[in-house]
């Protein structure tokens, strides 16, 4: 029997009795393999996001400091060697600087919350009459940088958690799993975040290559010497670019009846709106009964205005990424915290949110620690990626 014809498998089954021409057997190619074995990027983002909204629903630094550390761990065992997987220690210094910046607020601009332990007295400024509440100096108390202490770790962590999901989440797959009505938009994101990875590549490659040689590669001198091979690299990417779009159609629209555009831009405004109230009800105690139906309704307004409107934006998917079971689990497992610690944060709000006036050491409440622990389970059930 010859062999197979060009382009086919090289799984060929036996010729039958009559002399048949055999079957060809499907064999899955290493990356159709690859894409199977990987995770959704949407399952990651929602995974960081709901450890942010734990994240903002205590001031605990016990818990935070969890929290950190749970998303922490699973960057360093599922993120590759990719350009937006370093991103995660640029957010890590981020939010470093945050809780910095917050700590010299409290000292410099002083602090609401009264104090009766006294730590440093600084030279007060003396401001005019119409800048009441605010003050230069003064007394610092330990009651007004332990209040700012929990106040900037709670951002510091939403930001280490919005960057475990940049280092996780390949930006490309993401964006071919956006919705058509979000594809233009989805484009220009994905452009910039790939935009400083690729630079910081391209300089620390230039630099490298200018020590080789032997020539400088810091002070002015270097710096510029570097960046006019920088410029040229960026404009050649972005020519390469801007033809690869054209070549797919990026930016041809179908025609649509004015009734489905209405439509579309109302359910579109609507739901958002929906979901800006909804939300607003859920982080206030007065909207505690509304925020969660509104929230509801705005959020499945918003997908029906997304799905009418991606009919303006036909494109196909090549290999589209499958959300399976492994999806759904890392996705339960980050909602699972938030829902928990939101509960937690109602039914015992002191542990939670530890007292500073009088100072009382936070304790770590044990229930509301383990359910931080479920975020773990993406370590355990999801693959990690080849680099």
């Amino acid at each position: 029997m010859g062999a197979p014809p060009p382009g086919r498998s090289r799984a060929w089954g036996r010729a039958g009795a009559d002399g048949t021409p055999p079957a060809p057997t499907s064999v899955p190619t290493p990356a159709r393999r690859q894409s199977r074995g990987r995770l959704h990027p949407g399952a990651w983002w929602l995974w960081s996001l709901s450890l942010g909204t734990a994240a903002t629903r205590t001031t605990n630094p016990l818990l935070l400091a969890l929290l950190i550390a749970t998303a922490g761990y699973v960057v360093a065992t599922h993120r590759t060697t990719a350009p937006w997987s370093r991103s995660y220690s640029a957010f890590a210094k981020l939010a470093l600087a945050v809780l910095l910046v917050r700590l010299a607020f409290a000292v410099v601009l002083g602090s609401p919350i009264p104090g009766t332990h006294t730590l440093v007295t600084l030279p007060e400024v003396p401001l005019p009459h119409w800048a009441q509440g605010i003050r230069l100096g003064g007394r610092v108390t330990a009651e007004s940088l332990v209040f700012a202490l929990y106040d900037g770790l709670r951002l510091a962590t939403l930001l280490i958690c919005i960057g475990a999901a940049n280092a996780l989440a390949n930006p490309a797959r993401l964006l071919k799993s956006l919705p058509g009505a979000l594809y233009e938009m989805g484009v220009a994101v994905v452009v910039a975040l790939t935009f400083a990875p690729n630079l910081i590549a391209d300089v620390q490659r230039l630099r490298a290559a200018r020590r080789l040689r032997g020539r400088p590669d810091s002070g002015i001198r270097g710096l510029l010497q570097v960046g006019l091979p920088v410029l040229e690299g960026a404009l050649e990417r972005s020519v390469s670019l801007a033809a690869a779009m054209d070549a797919r159609g990026y930016g041809r629209t179908a025609e649509v009846p004015a009734p489905v555009r209405r439509t579309t831009t109302a359910l579109t405004l609507g739901g958002l709106l929906g979901v800006c109230a909804g939300t607003y009800g859920l982080l206030t105690a007065e909207g505690g009964t509304y925020g969660l139906p509104v929230l509801f309704a705005g959020v499945v307004a918003a997908l029906a205005g997304l799905r009418l409107g991606g009919r303006r934006s036909p494109r196909t998917r090549y290999r589209p990424d499958p959300w399976d079971m492994r999806a759904w689990l890392v996705t339960a497992s980050g909602v699972a915290v938030a829902a928990l610690l939101s509960l937690a944060s109602v039914r015992d709000s002191s542990t939670l949110h530890p007292g500073v006036v009088p100072l009382t050491a936070p304790t770590l409440p044990l229930w509301p620690a383990a359910a931080v622990l479920l975020a773990l389970l993406p370590a355990f059930v999801v693959p990690r990626e080849p680099s």
